[in-house]
């Protein structure tokens, strides 16, 4: 459908494949081969021709969709919770929060699984992206994520650039005022959060859903008794987490001794 629609604008516009190629400064066989889907579609490429066309942002708001659409379906419940949520909270155990991954650090963790081809990675990377901007939104929800100190520490010598940029991130979220980041001190030792990673959305009626998410798939709970046993444990994880203040100096801490 978006290589539809752009082949329509294109034409409607009376530019040949050529011509439009110079204004979006690619060449005319590559924008060829995107109408016809012998390449995979570009995301910088769609929002030149969007600016070209001046469609308003149209094919890269399908695209969008289309990559929504794309999840799994038992994601997509969650995604839709997660949307409409006026509050936020996670507990991380082993990974950085997914709204709170840089490009880089998503892209590492997803190509982790060697079973995804290339253009799923960045499928998947874009997708992870994506999700971020409702926390860019004017009225965004408040997000509060936990994690392990482990999660942190955990960069081999050929990761810790890529980490010392996660947690410089991470450090500059936080002057955001509706995002909050808790750490786990290693000191800590055992704490139920050990069981495993969760999410928790309440929305504008004030009710809350839960989803916890594992090796092949996840689980969206909303049944009165499994979402108050998850709200619990968030309330116990958290107690157990260093403040807001004392979270950042343990980041800026952690990428001072590497550098």
């Amino acid at each position: 459908m978006i290589r539809a629609q752009l082949r329509r604008l294109r034409t409607a516009a009376g530019m040949s494949q050529e011509e439009f190629g110079r204004l979006v400064h690619y060449s005319g066989s590559m924008v060829s081969a995107l109408e016809l889907g012998q390449r995979p579609l570009d995301r910088l490429f769609l929002a030149r021709a969007d600016e070209v066309l001046t469609t308003g942002g149209l094919l890269v708001h399908l695209l969008r969709l289309a990559e929504r659409d794309g999840q799994p379906s038992w994601f997509r419940p969650w995604l839709d919770a997660e949307r409409s949520a006026r509050q936020l909270r996670c507990f991380q155990p082993t990974l950085i929060p997914g709204l709170l991954q840089t490009e880089n650090y998503a892209r590492a963790v997803i190509r982790c699984d060697d079973m995804l081809s290339d253009d799923e990675v960045e499928r998947r990377v874009h997708a992870r992206l994506d999700r971020q901007s409702l926390l860019a939104q004017p009225d965004p929800p408040q997000f509060v994520a936990v994690v392990d100190e482990l999660v942190l520490r955990r960069a081999a010598e050929d990761v810790r650039g890529l980490m010392v940029e996660q947690i410089t991130h991470l450090v500059a979220s936080l002057e955001r005022p509706h995002v909050s980041l808790h750490v786990i001190p290693a000191e800590v030792g055992l704490h139920v959060g050990l069981s495993g990673p969760f999410n928790l959305a309440r929305g504008a009626d004030g009710g809350w859903v839960g989803h916890m998410e594992h090796q092949i798939d996840g689980l969206v709970v909303d049944g009165d008794h499994e979402v108050a046993t998850l709200l619990a444990r968030w309330e116990m994880i958290r107690n157990g987490a260093l403040s807001r203040r004392q979270s950042t100096e343990l980041m800026k801490e952690v990428v001072t001794s590497w550098t």
